[in-house]
């Protein structure tokens, strides 16, 4: 039986981006046995796959940690037992164990991120305004490199095992996760709140706010004291509870971050916000609608692949702009 390894660290959103491909991989090719290389974070997100799919953790800050750690991390994984390796992520850390790989003459494949076009998109001048190729199907092209092309078939997961509570049959469920990493992404919290006061007066409607961080969950605390039906999406299994929990919602509202994607996994419907970032530089959740995206038509947008670029103007028109009543129509 062939072994394939595939390696992505991070991020969580584009870990998640990883599963629909790895699903249809291993479906479509049952003989094969896959291994997917990530952090333990990212264990849940692939759980729920097919029985030839397997998972293994790199502490890249102990045990896997510096270049002595991704030798070791070679030989945790025994590396010489797998035949192809796939390179989901091409940086320096994967880098170095795909020329470890080849070294012993695997068959090894990696990313075509494609710096260019997404260069292009979000410079300042002349941009070239077109779709860039998904992360999905970049993901699947390095599958294509060592002989697995794939049909798209995955659908959603069911992470149903592990929901706590069940959604009545006269209630209307809304999930909101109005954090990201970055301040270009991240719809302005006073606009935000107008639309979780209105969202929470409506009748038979329950609103959960997601979000992990210290400072996050402040904010939500302080939201869930302010409004009724607002609650925390909190449950005792972690990761796959809010899984279990997102695939109950009617509609999910999130920012260009991991939660969309995370939606998109279990098969709801995402309504997105999209600042500095734009749906064209390939990132949209799996099977998500471009019409169900909010965003502003401007000259600077966009101004970054992943947010992480301060705004050129200085006041983020590209959210600030954006009217609580529009989302809240939308959604």
């Amino acid at each position: 039986m062939k072994k394939l390894l595939i390696i992505r660290f991070s991020a969580l959103g584009d870990i998640a981006m990883t599963v629909p491909i790895v699903y249809d991989l291993a479906v479509q090719y049952p003989e094969l046995e896959i291994t997917m290389l990530s952090r333990e974070m990212a264990r849940p997100l692939f759980e729920r796959l097919p029985n030839n799919v397997h998972f293994f953790a790199a502490d890249l800050s102990g045990r896997h940690k510096g270049l002595f750690g991704l030798n070791r991390l070679l030989r945790d994984i025994q590396f010489k037992d797998f035949d192809y390796i796939a390179d989901f992520h091409d940086v320096l850390r994967t880098q170095w164990l795909r020329f470890v790989c080849r070294l012993f003459g695997k068959k090894v494949a990696k990313i075509d991120k494609g710096r260019k076009g997404k260069k292009a998109l979000t410079r300042q001048k002349n941009k070239v305004f077109e779709q860039q190729t998904t992360s999905f199907e970049r993901y699947a092209k390095v599958l294509e490199q060592l002989g697995f092309s794939i049909e798209p078939q995955f659908v959603k997961l069911d992470y149903s095992a592990f929901c706590g509570t069940q959604k009545a049959t006269n209630e209307t469920w809304i999930g909101i996760a109005p954090f990201a990493k970055h301040p270009a992404k991240v719809y302005p919290m006073e606009k935000m709140e107008e639309v979780i006061k209105a969202l929470s007066e409506r009748e038979n409607t329950s609103v959960f706010l997601f979000g992990g961080g210290k400072e996050e969950k402040r904010k939500i605390a302080e939201l869930c004291a302010k409004y009724p039906n607002v609650q925390a999406a909190k449950t005792s299994q972690g990761l796959k509870g809010e899984l279990a929990l997102m695939g109950q919602l009617d509609v999910m509202l999130s920012m260009d971050s991991a939660n969309m994607h995370l939606a998109s996994l279990v098969g709801t419907r995402v309504v997105s916000i999209w600042g500095g970032t734009h749906p064209f530089a390939g990132f949209l959740g799996w099977n998500q609608k471009p019409a169900d995206c909010i965003q502003l038509d401007l000259p600077c947008r966009p101004c970054s692949v992943y947010g992480n670029k301060p705004c050129l103007r200085g006041d983020y028109a590209c959210l600030n702009g954006i009217a609580p009543k529009q989302i809240i129509e939308k959604l």
